[in-house]
């Protein structure tokens, strides 16, 4: 009897070993499809971080833009009908004659406040670097003028340097000089309001490069004086280079702080007198608000150069720490 084997069908065959060997889907896969429990949880606290974005700087920020295209007034405002004029409030700003002064007095402002408390914070750090007996309470007093509210120093210096019942005067004429018009003369209102912002700001390049001298190992020290070096070519060779990304990010925050500074110039000159203590941000203020008849779209307008400016010392210092970080 003659048995006929039937051979299977190459097509199923090759179906049925495809379905037994098809491998599941990708883990990655199904996490796009289903998000875990640790997805959602990472959405939940990234939330409030992103409306409080939204709501306090992305918002603000778009408003302020929007205010210096257009030509708001009191009425425009209530019935939001304010034509869009373009860049005409940031050519009333560059054309008003007050810009040039305000220019000048911002930087001179920055530049000086900048220098002296970054240069006062450093020496001050290496100081309480030491380790001396009492070194940790003094450098708590030292930080009472940045825990302070800005208007109680502001409202301080002010009566400090009062022409005639403040403190600084009356230590002067102790000594045998006359009294300065320190508020109330253009020749020395911007110093003044300069003296005060150093004061204010010396404290928080105390903190961080405090905090960044306590992470420089102590066996560089100790080589370094092994092979000769004194105090100030160790401050040279070691202190000054590992202190350089600190050094950056200190002068980033204190630029980026003290082109936005408005309550210490407001408070004890108002920008005067007649102009001479005016910076960026409180012609800003002075346009928007300061007048019967407020121009807010120059206000708004002078407000966006101040935070390109910003922007533009923020994007350098970014490309300065990529080139460190790849050299």
């Amino acid at each position: 009897m003659n048995h006929t084997t039937q051979l299977p069908d190459r097509r199923s065959v090759c179906a049925r070993n495809g379905a037994a060997t098809a491998a599941p889907p990708p883990a990655h896969a199904r996490a796009r499809r289903r998000p875990t429990s640790q997805q959602w949880a990472a959405w939940a606290f990234l939330a409030p971080v992103t409306l409080y974005l939204v709501l306090f700087y992305a918002y603000p920020l778009y408003r302020n833009i929007d205010l210096s295209l257009r030509n708001y007034t009191v009425r425009s405002f209530v019935q939001g009908d304010a034509p869009f004029t373009g860049l005409a409030n940031y050519r009333t700003v560059f054309d008003d004659p007050t810009f040039a002064p305000a220019l000048l007095h911002t930087v001179v402002f920055t530049a000086v406040c900048l220098v002296f408390q970054y240069a006062i914070g450093l020496a001050l750090a290496v100081f309480f670097n030491q380790h001396f007996r009492l070194s940790a309470t003094l450098r708590a007093l030292f930080l009472v003028p940045w825990l302070l509210p800005l208007i109680v120093s502001a409202s301080t210096w002010s009566w400090m340097l009062n022409s005639d019942s403040g403190i600084v005067n009356a230590a002067l004429h102790t000594v045998g000089i006359d009294p300065v018009n320190w508020l109330t003369s253009p020749s020395w209102s911007l110093t003044s309001v300069i003296i005060a912002n150093i004061w204010i700001g010396v404290p928080f390049n105390l903190v961080l490069l405090y905090s960044g001298l306590q992470s420089i190992p102590a066996s560089l020290y100790e080589a370094a004086a092994l092979d000769g070096a004194n105090a100030w070519q160790r401050f040279r060779r070691v202190t000054f280079p590992l202190l350089r990304p600190v050094s950056a990010i200190t002068l980033l925050l204190g630029l980026v702080y003290t082109l936005k500074v408005f309550d210490i110039i407001w408070i004890t000159t108002k920008g005067g007198p007649a102009d001479s203590s005016t910076t960026f941000a409180t012609w800003s203020y002075q346009l928007g608000f300061g007048n019967l008849l407020p121009a807010f779209g120059p206000g708004a307008a002078v407000g966006n150069l101040l935070v390109v400016a910003a922007l533009v010392f923020g994007l350098i210092y970014v490309r300065v720490q990529r080139k460190q970080a790849s050299s």
